[in-house]
């Protein structure tokens, strides 16, 4: 336990210092009733000063009734002293904050969807969740402590920038193989989840008032970090394939885009519509920021080919996580980036956080060379899938048309879009006093043109909590 108490040479005797040093921090609540100050010899040595000052400091208190000595355990604050921490009351200094600061405070109310509820329900259709009940755990805690236990002393130093290479080499095989994404290690930025992915690109690429394409409606933390830069947004409205190329304006500098599983909707933008959005790129002079949000979950037919993989220009940024794939307080993820970006994304990460935790990364690099990542994404598309089934079946049997589904064809939630004049809230509300979790998808839109909706989300549920929310949800529609 350390203490910090000031001394100095015109303050008087030195023990005098110190008993005042502690009587006040008894009397202001930093020392509880009952609570052990540090030992003699322990303050003794935190201050610097004689054993002997301080046996006398700790004398005096005890001669003043502030403290008691018990035999063999040390010294303690009075019991009728301290009882109530109560802490000194501050005086808020009117700070101003920076547009940045500003706009961050406002957006916090409308950021971090789905919060989780007070109180747990039985059928909790939540989103944006990985399946940590098929997570080989045990595997990873192995490789997590063997590389721990063999990794160099200068292995814990200050890392690159860009991330490990072993890491970085890890994903760029992977996403060749499985998202036809076309780089080379050294255009592999790793990052602390696809929101420091999206900050960065604000910060490197976005200047206040330059005009940016979202979808509409879009991810929320996509939206409020374009905001806080200052960006001018211009929200494009979102069909069932996805953001329309012929709608975005000539004047945006850039789009940021989620193409194989749009959220919310979940629309897969099509071939003809990629190869379009990279068409009005390249006559504009504009960057297209590809989210490829839960692009490893596919379930209708051959998955498309990544935006970037496509790209021959340099004009796509790649955004991915493994926090759908693997569990959420990883917080690794990572940006492909063109070659003529490399050293400025670089430079604003080490700017940003100097480095992603090493020790992680190190364990990633193996759980994915080893090819345990590939086989533990085959088990969760599989149970994915049959999840998925028994969804849209039970869909079909309790609520028939009086919803319309979309999302179904890839990732993890659908969206039951409800009929006009359907209060969104009043259907949640009643949904959990049923004990059914559901999410509205208004939020997400930018602007009144919000249609009435929700979001279920299925990667942590079982088939027969399926039914059953489905069932209870039939009936209160």
């Amino acid at each position: 336990m350390s203490i910090l108490i000031p001394l100095s040479r015109d303050g008087g005797p030195l023990f005098r210092q110190v008993y005042s040093g502690l009587r006040e921090a008894i009397l202001g609540g930093r020392f509880g009733a009952d609570e052990r100050l540090p030992s003699t010899r322990d303050l003794a040595e935190q201050l610097g000063i004689s054993r002997t000052v301080v046996l006398l400091a700790y004398d005096q208190l005890l001669a003043e009734g502030f403290v008691i000595g018990r035999a063999g355990s040390g010294t303690y604050v009075a019991a009728q002293l301290g009882t109530k921490r109560t802490p000194t009351q501050e005086i808020s200094a009117a700070v101003r904050l920076s547009r940045f600061g500003s706009r961050a405070t406002t957006a916090w109310s409308g950021m971090n969807f789905p919060r989780r509820r007070e109180h747990s329900l039985l059928y909790d259709f939540a989103y944006g969740r990985s399946d940590l009940e098929s997570f080989p755990f045990e595997m990873w805690r192995r490789i997590l402590l063997r590389c721990a236990r063999k990794g160099p002393v200068s292995g814990l130093d200050y890392g690159d920038a860009s991330g490990n290479a072993a890491l970085r080499e890890a994903i760029c095989v992977h996403l060749r193989r499985s998202r036809a994404v076309v780089c080379d290690p050294s255009q592999v930025m790793v990052v602390n989840g696809s929101q420091q992915a999206l900050d960065l690109v604000a910060r490197v690429l976005i200047e206040r008032g330059n005009r940016v394409a979202i979808e509409n409606p879009g991810y929320q933390g996509t939206r409020e970090v374009l905001r806080a830069s200052g960006a001018h947004l211009l929200p494009i409205a979102v069909d069932r394939d996805g953001i329309d190329p012929l709608k975005l304006p000539s004047s945006a500098r850039l789009a940021f885009v989620t193409p194989s599983h749009q959220f919310p909707t979940g629309a897969i933008l099509p071939l003809a519509r990629r190869i379009a959005l990279l068409d009005w790129a390249k006559r504009r002079n504009a960057i297209i920021v590809e989210d490829d949000y839960d692009g490893e979950f596919r379930y209708d037919g051959h998955p498309l080919e990544s935006l970037q993989g496509l790209d021959r220009q340099g004009r796509v940024i790649y955004v991915g996580t493994f926090s759908r794939t693997v569990f959420p307080s990883l917080r690794i993820g990572y940006l492909i980036v063109p070659q003529i970006l490399v050293s400025s994304f670089s430079a604003a990460k080490w700017l940003s956080d100097r480095h992603t935790a090493t020790l992680e990364q190190q364990a990633l690099a193996e759980f994915i060379g080893n090819g345990i990542y590939e086989r533990h994404l085959r088990r969760v598309r599989r149970r994915n899938a049959t999840r998925r089934r028994v969804l849209l079946e039970s869909i079909a049997q309790h609520l028939g048309s009086r919803v319309a589904v979309t999302g179904a064809g890839a990732g993890a939630h659908v969206v039951l879009w409800l009929k006009r004049g359907v209060r969104e809230e009043t259907v949640i509300t009643h949904a959990a006093e049923r004990g059914v979790g559901i999410y509205g998808v208004s939020r997400y839109f930018l602007g009144r043109s919000a249609r009435p909706g929700v979001l279920l989300g299925y990667a942590r549920m079982r088939e027969a909590e399926i039914r059953e929310g489905i069932r209870r949800l039939g009936e209160i529609l």
